[in-house]
């Protein structure tokens, strides 16, 4: 499972950079997508840096910042879906992707937290 997250972490970077590369190229777009590349790549390079954690608190911390990344993609996604309609079936592939590692992401915290505390307890 984990390797198969780094990959789509990974993944989903990459696929939303192509989807930008896409996008129109003007001021107002390249705001919007100078921010979706930034916190859809920081996905990806957090939760690797996730898997390197020194702790398990070190470990949920990291996560943390993968839930919000990967949340803020969502939400640039959901501004290009109303801007660019005619990009909707590849955007509501990257939502999906999206929502499923936000999913993920928040398992494996709630997990940890868990895990961490049974530890503590014991």
């Amino acid at each position: 499972m984990k390797n198969e997250l780094i990959y789509r972490t990974k993944q989903f970077a990459l696929d939303c950079w192509q989807f930008c590369f896409k996008v129109p190229k003007s001021r107002e777009y390249n705001a919007f997508v100078n921010q979706l590349i930034r916190c859809s790549s920081s996905v990806g390079a957090n939760y690797r840096a996730s898997q390197r954690a020194k702790s398990t608190l070190d470990f949920i911390n990291k996560l943390k910042i993968v839930e919000e990344e990967v949340d803020e993609s969502v939400y640039w996604l959901e501004i290009f879906n109303e801007v660019l309609p005619e990009f909707s079936e590849e955007i509501l592939k990257l939502q999906k992707e999206g929502k499923e590692l936000l999913a993920i992401t928040v398992a494996s915290i709630n997990t940890a937290k868990k895990n961490n505390k049974h530890k503590s307890n014991g």
